[in-house]
């Protein structure tokens, strides 16, 4: 998945999830393939409803 920062923030990534059997490994939090991070669904949830540093 990429593109994290647009205002949706990745939340398709909750929808694609469940309609996929395919498990999300990656993110992309940049433009190049450096940019690639492992995906945690916990961290990711918690960022998405605004609890990232708590």
């Amino acid at each position: 998945m990429t593109k994290l920062d647009g205002t949706a923030r990745g939340g398709v990534l909750v929808p694609v999830a469940q309609a996929s059997d395919s498990p999300i490994k990656l993110i992309g939090v940049g433009e190049g393939i450096e940019d690639l991070q492992a995906f945690d669904a916990r961290a990711f949830a918690r960022s998405l409803v605004g609890l990232e540093n708590q």
